[in-house]
């Protein structure tokens, strides 16, 4: 078994749902030394997570978007944690819904992902800054 794990440092973006899959590939040359194995992407904060979801129409990013501020609202009068702004605990509940990691299949030194399926960073906070990533990759050598 091999084993590799990569910190990586996204640039900021703004609040949203931005694909990542490209980045991340470029970020880890390594892939292509697995025939079979798992990639682990994981982000170190609280009020941003990651998700796999369809790659292709832009109007799913902004139907999520919507979605997710319709179920979890900003200036609600029942947070008590407000002291960051009000876009903040909403912030925290999004990525508690969504999660804070996702695994992917590594088939031949590539992401085994769907046709139209992508990674994305969700950034819950209108200024959320820079975002750090572990990938960890482990499965058999070429």
């Amino acid at each position: 078994m091999l084993w590799i794990q990569k910190p990586l440092q996204l640039a900021p973006r703004s609040r949203g749902y931005h694909l990542i899959t490209e980045e991340i590939l470029r970020h880890i040359p390594e892939l292509g030394m697995f025939r079979m194995g798992l990639a682990h992407i994981f982000i170190c904060h609280t009020s941003a997570s990651l998700t796999i979801n369809e790659n292709d129409s832009p109007d799913v990013r902004e139907d999520f978007e919507r979605q997710f501020n319709l179920m979890v609202p900003e200036h609600v009068s029942h947070y008590a944690h407000t002291i960051e702004g009000p876009d903040d605990m909403p912030a925290h509940i999004k990525a508690s819904l969504l999660g804070s990691g996702v695994t992917i299949p590594v088939t031949d030194g590539r992401f085994n992902l769907g046709v139209w399926q992508g990674l994305y960073l969700c950034e819950h906070r209108d200024r959320g800054g820079s975002r750090r990533l572990i990938v960890t990759v482990y499965g058999e050598k070429m």
